[in-house]
Parts: structure tokens; C-alpha cells; sequence
């Protein structure tokens, strides 16, 4: 399958909402996950709040997660961290109240992979040491290659 050929058929299939569709890359036969790339850098609660609930659904719905974290959102990773207050959610939601770090935190309990960005801890407070377990220091050069990839979306809060 052409990568041209490759990337019309994943429109087609995000148009018609189907998910479910393993795409090959451009080395070949190699099966890829649906991925997405979630860059929070936003300083404000709901902001946070949204983009971790967001981030919530596309994993329930299969979704192989990467959350990057960068400038003040950096901190919802590091130990001993809360939130100021909780967001209260939709009437629809039986949870009333959430806080970005316990959704962050869940998220990594079902396999999301998180980083803060390279220049988040040289630039804060904050020490590798202060870092939740299992928070890595994202390389700029893997992310760019995450972002470059048109099979993985990248969503930016």
C-alpha cells in the first residue's frame, strides 16, 4: 500500500468515524496503534481539566496516549501536586468533581505514557527526582517525530 494510498484511506475512514482501522507505515507492512499526541501547556484548571478528560476518552475508545507537559501543566506530574481546587463536571458525569492529576494519574494507570517537556525542569523548581513514577523527559527529536507522523494526531491545550 502506497503512503499516498495509506493516507487517503485513513481520511476516508476518520470521515466516516471509523477507528478501528490498523494503518500500515511507510516501512512497510508493520501494523500501527491508533496514537494521538496530547500537548498541555495551559495553566488554567479547566483547561487542564478538559484536555485530561478529553484525553480520558480517546483512551477508553482504544487510543494508544501520549500526553506531553510543558510550563506550568509540567507540574501536574510532579509529586505531592494538587490542584487548587476540583472541576466540577457534567450532570452526566457520576464522578461530580475531578482534578487534572488524578485524571493524569489514571490515564498512566492504564498505559498512557507521559512526559514533561525538555526544558520544563530546567526551567522550574522542580527536580527529575520530583517527577511522579513512570514521567519521563521527553526528547525533542521523538516528539518531532510523533508530530510529523500523519498518522498520529497531535492536540495541543
Amino acid at each position: 500500500m502506497t503512503l499516498k494510498t495509506t493516507l487517503t484511506l485513513t481520511a476516508v475512514m476518520a470521515a466516516i468515524g471509523f477507528s478501528g482501522l490498523a494503518i500500515a507505515n511507510n516501512h512497510g507492512s508493520d501494523e500501527r496503534e491508533d496514537q494521538a499526541l496530547v500537548i498541555l501547556t495551559s495553566e488554567s484548571l479547566q483547561t487542564q481539566g478538559m484536555a485530561m478528560i478529553l484525553a480520558n476518552a480517546m483512551q477508553q475508545q482504544g487510543t494508544d496516549l501520549h500526553v506531553l507537559l510543558c510550563d506550568t501543566a509540567g507540574d501536574l506530574a510532579t509529586q505531592g501536586y494538587a490542584s487548587t481546587e476540583a472541576i466540577a463536571t457534567p450532570p452526566s458525569n457520576p464522578a461530580g468533581q475531578v482534578k487534572p492529576e488524578g485524571i493524569l494519574n489514571m490515564l498512566m494507570e492504564n498505559g498512557a505514557s507521559v512526559d514533561v517537556c525538555a526544558i520544563y525542569l530546567p526551567n522550574s523548581a522542580h527536580a527529575e527526582e520530583d517527577l511522579v513514577e513512570n514521567v519521563g523527559i521527553a526528547a525533542p527529536g521523538t516528539i518531532a517525530e510523533m508530530m510529523r507522523d500523519p498518522a498520529i494526531p497531535v492536540y495541543s491545550f
